[in-house]
C-alpha cells in the first residue's frame, strides 16, 4: 500500500550515485494553465541538476516509451482529464479530453513497482479522473463540485516542522501561484508545506511525499506558470523533489 511518510529514505531505488545523470519523461499538455510555456522552464531547471528530460503531449505514446525505455523518473505536469464537468470545457474536449488506457495505467504502476520515481506537479492532481488509483499514487486528487482555488495571485507558503532533506535550510516564502483547496486526499498524508491565498483563506497542504511499490512519489501542488520554476525558493523545492523521487542521498537532495 502507498505510504505518505515524510521521513528521508524509504523505497527501493537504483539511482543513488551523487551527481549521476538521470533520464526523465515529462507528460505534459492541456487546456490553459500556461503549461506549454512553463514546461521548457521546468526542463532547464531539472537539467541544472543532471536530470535530462524528454517532454511529450502524447500521453499514451509517452507511457509506451516509459515501459520500453525505462527512464528513472516520470514527471506529470499536464492537465488531461475527461473534461465532462461543464459546458465551458466543451470547445476544448476534442483536443484535450482524455481517459487513460488500461495499458497506460499499467505502465505507470510497473514504473513504480520497479523503483522508478514520480514527480507530480500542480495540475497532475486533476489528471486521469476516471482512474481511482491515481489519487492513491499521487496522494490527492481534484474532486469536481468540492475542490476549488482562489484566483491566481500572491500566495503565502509555510514549511512544516518535519525534518526532511527537501526542506533543509529553507524558510517560509511568498510566490505568485494558485492554491488548490479541498482536494480528495489519500489517508495518512503528512504535508511538508502549506499555502494560502491571503489571511482570509485556510491553509492548504501543497507538498508531500509517498512510497508506492518500490518507488518514490513527490507531489507539489504549486506550479501554475513558469515563474514558479524561477522563484528562488520554490525552484529549489522542485529540484529537491525530483532528486528525492530519484532516490538520491539526503545530503544531495538538501544541497540542491
Amino acid at each position: 500500500m502507498p505510504s505518505s511518510r515524510p521521513s528521508p529514505g524509504g523505497g527501493g531505488r537504483h539511482d543513488h550515485a551523487i551527481g549521476a545523470k538521470a533520464r526523465n519523461l515529462i507528460l505534459t499538455g492541456g487546456q490553459s494553465h500556461y503549461i506549454a510555456e512553463s514546461t521548457p522552464v521546468l526542463v532547464r531547471l531539472l537539467a541544472e541538476h543532471g536530470i535530462e528530460s524528454t517532454a511529450t503531449e502524447d500521453i499514451e505514446a509517452g507511457l509506451a516509451a516509459l515501459d520500453r525505455d525505462r527512464p528513472a523518473l516520470l514527471t506529470v505536469y499536464a492537465l488531461r482529464w475527461r473534461m465532462l464537468s461543464g459546458e465551458k470545457y466543451a470547445p476544448f474536449r476534442a483536443r484535450w479530453g482524455f481517459s487513460l488506457s488500461v495499458t497506460g495505467r499499467a505502465a505507470i504502476e510497473a514504473h513504480l513497482a520497479r523503483g522508478g520515481g514520480l514527480l507530480a506537479l500542480h495540475t497532475a492532481a486533476i489528471c486521469f479522473d476516471d482512474w481511482p488509483a491515481w489519487r492513491d499514487i499521487v496522494g490527492g486528487a481534484w474532486r469536481w463540485g468540492r475542490s476549488s482555488h482562489p484566483p491566481y495571485g500572491r500566495v503565502e507558503v509555510r514549511l512544516a516542522e518535519h525534518v526532511h532533506p527537501m526542506l533543509a535550510g529553507l524558510a517560509d516564502f511568498t510566490i505568485e501561484d494558485e492554491v488548490y483547496g479541498d482536494l480528495d486526499l489519500a489517508p495518512g498524508i503528512c504535508p511538508l508545506m502549506h499555502a494560502r491565498a491571503g489571511a482570509a483563506q485556510p491553509w492548504q497542504p501543497v507538498l508531500w511525499t509517498r512510497i508506492v511499490g518500490g518507488g518514490r512519489v513527490a507531489f507539489d501542488a504549486l506550479g501554475h506558470e513558469a515563474g514558479a520554476f524561477t522563484h528562488p525558493q520554490h525552484r529549489r523545492i522542485v529540484a529537491r523533489a525530483a532528486l528525492w523521487a530519484l532516490g538520491r542521498a539526503d545530503d544531495e537532495v538538501a544541497a540542491a
